[in-house]
């Protein structure tokens, strides 16, 4: 297969890779996400029934929307995205997630397009999205804008993106670095690089550039006495998501 990669960190990819078969364990390395994956889905379904005029009451509301999932893993969104009735597509760059994914898809019996490739590959191929899920993986790319560029060109006229990623102030050191991977050891030491990190401004200012229209944004935000997350319409110091339309 020939691999744009012109936005992909090998070391990056490799931290994932080494991690591929933990994805479904609700206490292993990737409990963070299990934890926050509620919270992840709540605004991704409303966002979604919003922008395409879909009922959530119905049994599958994003049936006609076909959904990329960009680094899927092992596919922790894909999966409800397809049980709501979307044509899913999950793709990641970290060859061992795929299998992963495969796998635990056809053991629940859902039809999902997992590929070993990258946006700039889909994009390059002429692959077409109604919904872009772009969730914790802008953090991670050589080149944020070029990244984000390839995700607009994947949007059909119309089309939403959802972003998420992690804001850049000494609050999100000690929270995201220190207390995830240090003290809490929810991650391996290393799993994020704080100057990689991206402030709302500036993430907003990449996706305005990239040709798109940013709609939201809100904070992911752990409280831990009640040991859960929840969305803030004001709190975005560690963990936020926004919301981008590609003009019609």
């Amino acid at each position: 297969m020939q691999m744009h990669q012109s936005t992909i960190d090998p070391q990056e990819v490799a931290k994932f890779e080494a991690m591929a078969a933990e994805w479904w364990d609700p206490n292993g390395k990737f409990k963070p996400l299990h934890m926050l994956n509620p919270t992840r889905l709540d605004y991704i379904t409303s966002q979604i029934a919003a922008e395409f005029g879909r009922d959530l009451s119905q049994d599958k509301p994003f049936e006609g929307l076909r959904l990329l999932d960009i680094g899927c893993g092992g596919g922790l969104l894909s999966e409800p995205m397809a049980r709501l009735g979307a044509t899913v597509v999950g793709a990641d760059a970290a060859e061992r997630n795929i299998p992963v994914a495969q796998v635990h898809a056809e053991q629940a019996g859902l039809d999902i397009d997992y590929r070993f490739t990258t946006a700039e590959d889909l994009a390059a191929a002429g692959e077409r999205f109604d919904i872009v899920l772009n969730m914790e993986v802008v953090e991670h790319v050589a080149d944020p804008q070029a990244y984000l560029n390839a995700c607009q060109t994947l949007l059909k006229a119309g089309g939403l993106m959802i972003c998420s990623t992690i804001n850049r102030n000494p609050k999100s050191y000690m929270v995201a670095i220190v207390g995830a991977e240090v003290v809490m050891r929810w991650l391996p030491k290393g799993t994020h690089e704080w100057k990689k990190f991206i402030t709302p401004d500036e993430l907003f200012a990449l996706i305005e550039t990239a040709g798109l229209r940013p709609v939201d944004r809100k904070g992911f935000v752990f409280n831990p006495a009640l040991w859960k997350w929840s969305l803030s319409d004001r709190d975005l110091s560690v963990n936020y998501v926004t919301a981008s339309i590609k003009p019609e």
